[in-house]
């Protein structure tokens, strides 16, 4: 583990904005860390305004796709609402299709198959189209790289309208509209909505034509925020106004299937960490393990006990996929060793057998233990398939379009991807992404870092020093829970391992008269670093435990040496 100190900001701009702020130095500097350096900056970052919600009509292609949908509404058109099979695809399907059967009951929802399918817009989904009679598609989370789909689809007399946030090839789709922030042609100020937020963006459009506010699309907001989260886009500009609102829908009144997810999970307040790892993973696992139309029942039901129902076949499907990781990711690891490939630039594995619902999953497992761009593929159909995942600072994106010889189709973002090629490709296309990424990546980027914001002693851990921290909220990339450091700690005797395998380390550190209690995931194998008696320093989050209705602070530990 590689740690390394965020460089300092100027101290004259940390000490003015400590002093006009009336906060402590140490908050002054992360504030400044994250490009806020005056009050009128740190008012707008603690508290997130409406006002900061951009106009929807600065996206290109806005009052196309509201002028289509309305005249689709005002002739009684058959519409669908088509997207993909992901969390933030499933919650943008239920957000566009609750708000349009507001405005019209002739209103149809498809989210394609993930095996008979794939990912993104289908000959398989048109022709159903077709064959009832629909005559407008807006497609969610997917169709920015669809030409030859759309083209289908207008010979067929659909009209399609374009709603993404993924990159856009050379060539966009003959649609009505393409909304889609990353098009070249695309003036709108914020590049980094998710495939909900431009969904969003097109209900905030539409009901400019209702006469309706910002603020009659509040119930809409615990969507965005769970797509938001779970799709790893920065948590900066208008996400964080999305994300903190939406945020506060979900903790005071959720929507029903929410509830019914969550009535088993005993905390007061939800974070986005929670959506990340309570909800999305169940959302995810109905896409993964059956369906995706199921997470879209559940999110729109709006009944309690059909709700649960629902809730609970997606849990079935949830342990079920965990049980599918689990042994993937161990016969992956196998593969691996098998093949001797431990000191290889890339991880790329391969098995006709693995499900390929959790081959995304399984590569993020992977990168976990070699720390390297990593491909899981599958069979699918006469294709192999596969899920891309990658360190931070390289661009897997990048690496896969540099071997598109060898692949048929691909798609996705800087750190996560898919692809499909022919199976006589895969040992043409591992050869070479391998060359591709050992010609390209910093060797640093192979070891794990973690970034530290700042050095901290153990009584500067105050509760008004959390409570200001935790104003920082919500995190995520962008804006990722401060980091920090403390060097001379000793352990004050009750360390020890815990978890089903002890692999987690549980203890308590003390300086000088100090002492406070800590949790290190996955830290088990430093024990013995502990017992010697020896000083170390530990990099950590800070935040609270719950335990036997007390609330006290404690670090989370991320490395010890």
């Amino acid at each position: 583990m590689r740690w390394t100190l965020q460089p300092k900001p100027d101290i004259s701009t940390i000490e003015n904005l400590a002093k006009t702020l009336n906060v402590d130095i140490i908050i002054a500097s992360l504030l400044v860390q994250r490009g806020i350096t005056t009050f009128d900056q740190a008012k707008k970052f603690f508290r997130p305004s409406l006002e900061d919600i951009h106009d929807p009509f600065l996206m290109k292609d806005m009052d196309k796709a509201t002028a289509r949908i309305q005249k689709a509404v005002a002739d009684g058109e058959n519409i669908m609402v088509y997207g993909d099979y992901d969390v933030d695809g499933t919650t943008s399907v239920a957000l566009l299709s609750s708000y349009l059967k507001t405005l019209s009951n002739q209103i149809a929802t498809y989210i394609p198959d993930r095996y008979s399918e794939g990912y993104g817009i289908s000959y398989i989904g048109i022709d159903y189209a077709h064959d009832n009679d629909i005559s407008l598609i807006v497609a969610l989370d997917c169709g920015i790289k669809a030409i030859e789909k759309v083209a289908y689809a207008k010979e067929k007399g659909i009209d399609f309208i374009i709603c993404d946030h993924h990159r856009p090839g050379d060539k966009i789709p003959d649609a009505v509209a393409v909304l889609d922030p990353k098009r070249k042609d695309c003036e709108y100020p914020y590049k980094e909505l998710c495939g909900c937020g431009v969904g969003f963006k097109l209900i905030q459009g539409l009901a400019v034509h209702q006469n309706q506010t910002i603020e009659d699309l509040f119930p809409y907001l615990d969507l965005v925020a769970t797509a938001i989260g779970a799709d790893i886009v920065p948590i900066t500009g208008e996400n964080r106004v999305l994300a903190y609102y939406g945020l506060q829908v979900i903790n005071a009144n959720p929507r029903i299937g929410f509830k019914a997810m969550l009535s088993e999970v005993k905390k007061e307040t939800l974070t986005i960490t929670d959506l990340v790892f309570i909800i999305a993973p169940r959302i995810n696992a109905a896409g993964r393990m059956k369906h995706g139309l199921h997470a879209v029942n559940l999110l729109t039901e709006e009944n309690l006990d059909i709700a649960q129902q629902y809730a609970a076949e997606i849990e079935l499907y949830n342990n079920n996929r965990k049980d599918a990781d689990k042994s993937i990711t161990q016969e992956a690891l196998t593969q691996v060793l098998q093949n001797k490939e431990e000191d290889r630039y890339t991880t790329v594995v391969y098995d006709e057998n693995w499900h390929k619902g959790v081959i995304g999953i399984v590569a993020s497992r992977l990168t976990e233990t070699y720390y390297r761009p990593t491909l899981v593929f599958t069979k699918s159909g006469s294709k192999l398939a596969a899920s891309a995942r990658s360190v931070k600072g390289y661009d897997v994106y990048n690496a896969l379009e540099a071997c598109s010889e060898h692949i048929e189709q691909f798609g996705g973002h800087k750190y996560a991807a898919g692809l499909t090629l022919k199976e006589e490709q895969y040992l043409s296309f591992k050869q070479k992404f391998e060359k591709v990424v050992s010609s390209t990546i910093d060797k640093k980027m192979l070891i794990p870092e973690i970034a530290i914001d700042a050095a901290l002693e153990l009584d500067q851990i105050t509760p008004k020093f959390y409570r200001i921290l935790k104003q920082f909220a919500p995190f995520g990339p962008g804006n990722m829970a401060p980091v920090f450091m403390t060097e001379g700690l000793h352990d004050t005797g009750y360390g020890k391992c815990v978890g089903a395998d002890e692999k987690h380390l549980k203890c308590r550190v003390q300086k000088n008269e100090v002492a406070i209690g800590t949790i290190g995931f996955n830290l088990g194998p430093k024990y013995d670093l502990i017992t010697k008696g020896q000083y170390f320093k530990a990099a950590y989050t800070i935040d609270e435990n719950e335990w036997n209705g007390e609330v006290s602070l404690q670090l989370k530990l991320k490395d010890i040496n």
